[in-house]
């Protein structure tokens, strides 16, 4: 065969064989015609996206392209994104009521951050394990500096010993060699309020060491009763990060109190001043006015809380003690607005949906006696109305290193009145803060529900739409975006997501759960460095 002849052939089958590759399917399943905004915060593209597996394996003009599947869904102008993370909640994934995650997938979250607060256990392997395959969002887990203090020295008002000291750095290094992303800490609450920033700075380092990072519900949000004040609160958990080496994540970032209105540009001074000194400090938040919370922690003084609970009993036996408890509780709640500015969201049906100065009444007893009768029986939760301004949550809503998050609990069964965040949050900073406010733009909110977050966390392969990435995916009609959940009736699920694909399974089709349970748990990648303790 001559050469020309030779080259020919080979163009002839190549030809044929191109031909039947881009007739064959290229993906089990494409999404066509949507906006797609990939999570980088520029503008949206019209493209297709398919999925293969649990994976993205195009995004692009498929028709051009010539790919093929078995299952095409047309989501013609609809809003296509990468599902979101929620970087601080408290889905409930280890009880049967919260483990299909209802009220986050109908917001678009497929990712959850657990263990916050100071709360995550340190038995991340054994806590893994028990979720594989049973829970309907992804979700990665903090270990927990309260949880690790319990431990080790209990609810006790003291510094560790250095024996003590040593235990709790090797749970650290245990829960981040298991998989944690690093270590979370509640100052604000009993056992954490007791320890000093060099306890903290010394487990943070462990963190570090491994990549890890610093999460805090810092001491002090502006409403502490006898506290640090809310700006000092900001630098020492700025502080914990610089000397740990630790980057740092605000939990639910805000002031609160009516004496902290209008004040959120001077602590957002205080984290560009850190992140100018190359201290990696972010943020997250929420855009609802309430707070919730536990009744002892809005109303018992620390120093009452000594001990553990049995101790903070006894003292409700001491008439001396309880005259000072009557005085210092009512001064906890004049910097929460009142006792009619806290509302119940517990179970119990003679506290859930009315609020502390109701029940006092119906009870015929002054307040303090009222909030000691119910902790008696058991701690409560309560929401904390009005705490946050809203224009300090419009401001922070504007910066580029604040993401989202519900900082939500999925309600018990028998639980009628709880924060409407676990169902509305995300939903509801689309709404008011880009669809009728238009103070954010939707690449730079959704930026901040997507990429931003796996930036920070170091997902290589979440938080994007993009060739190769893990396939959450949330497509929503812009028209119909509305969170439902109101506090008088927070069990409503959002409106406006149409689909979402957890690790490449539907979670949601068509609005309606499909009940598939494709979550999984998220291990840190893996790195251990010299200097990290082991377990």
């Amino acid at each position: 065969m001559s050469h020309s002849r030779y080259l020919a052939a080979a163009v002839a089958v190549g030809v044929l064989w191109s031909t039947n590759l881009r007739s064959q399917p290229a993906a089990d399943l494409l999404l066509v015609g949507g906006l797609v905004y990939d999570g980088s915060g520029e503008a949206p593209r019209r493209q297709d996206v398919g999925v293969t597996g649990e994976r993205i394996s195009f995004v692009g003009d498929a028709a051009a392209a010539g790919l093929d599947a078995p299952e095409v869904v047309d989501v013609d102008g609809l809003l296509v994104t990468p599902g979101f993370i929620d970087m601080h909640s408290h889905a409930e994934l280890t009880e049967d009521h919260g483990r299909d995650a209802l009220p986050f997938l109908h917001q678009g979250i497929t990712t959850v951050a657990i263990g916050v607060d100071g709360a995550g256990t340190p038995d991340v392997a054994e806590l893994f394990a028990g979720l594989a395959g049973r829970i309907g969002v992804n979700t990665l887990a903090y270990v927990g500096h309260g949880e690790i203090r319990r431990r080790v020295i209990g609810e006790v008002d003291r510094a560790p010993t250095a024996a003590e000291l040593d235990r709790m750095r090797a749970l650290v290094a245990q829960a981040m060699n298991e998989g944690a992303f690093g270590l979370s800490t509640g100052l604000f609450y009993v056992p954490g309020y007791y320890a000093t920033t060099e306890e903290v700075i010394e487990l943070a380092r462990v963190a570090a060491a491994f990549d890890g990072i610093y999460d805090t519900h810092d001491r002090d949000l502006g409403a502490s009763y006898r506290g640090v004040g809310y700006l000092n609160s900001i630098r020492e958990a700025i502080r914990i990060g610089e000397a740990s080496g630790a980057r740092v994540i605000f939990s639910h970032f805000n002031a609160q109190g009516a004496s902290n209105y209008g004040r959120a540009p001077e602590g957002a001074r205080l984290i560009e001043e850190a992140r100018a000194r190359g201290v990696e400090v972010a943020a997250a938040q929420h855009v609802y006015t309430a707070t919730q919370s536990s009744l002892a922690a809005y109303t018992i003084p620390r120093w009452a809380s000594n001990g553990g609970r049995e101790d903070m009993l006894e003292r409700f036996r001491d008439p001396e003690t309880v005259r000072r408890l009557d005085v210092e509780t009512l001064e906890m709640l004049a910097i929460r607005g009142g006792a009619d500015k806290l509302l119940f969201a517990d179970p119990r049906p003679e506290l859930n949906g009315r609020t502390l100065a109701a029940v006092a009444a119906g009870w015929e007893l002054p307040v303090p006696a009222t909030v000691r009768r119910i902790l008696t029986a058991g701690n409560a939760a309560v929401m904390n109305l009005d705490l946050y301004d809203i224009e300090n949550t419009r401001y922070l809503a504007r910066q580029p290193w604040m993401m989202t998050c519900t900082d939500g609990r999925p309600p018990s069964p028998t639980q009628n009145i709880t924060h409407p965040r676990v169902f509305g949050a995300f939903t509801r900073k689309l709404r008011r803060f880009v669809l009728d406010e238009r103070i954010l733009t939707m690449p730079f909110a959704i930026r901040s529900m997507t990429g931003l977050a796996a930036d920070f966390l170091r997902l290589d392969d979440r938080g994007y739409l993009r060739v190769g990435a893990v396939a959450d995916i949330a497509v929503f009609d812009r028209d119909r975006i509305r969170d439902r959940a109101t506090y008088e009736s927070p069990r409503q699920a959002a409106e406006g997501t149409v689909h979402v694909l957890v690790n490449g399974r539907f979670a949601i089709r068509n609005g309606d759960a499909t009940r598939a349970l494709a979550g999984r748990p998220i291990h840190r990648t893996t790195r251990t460095a010299d200097n990290a303790p082991g377990p």
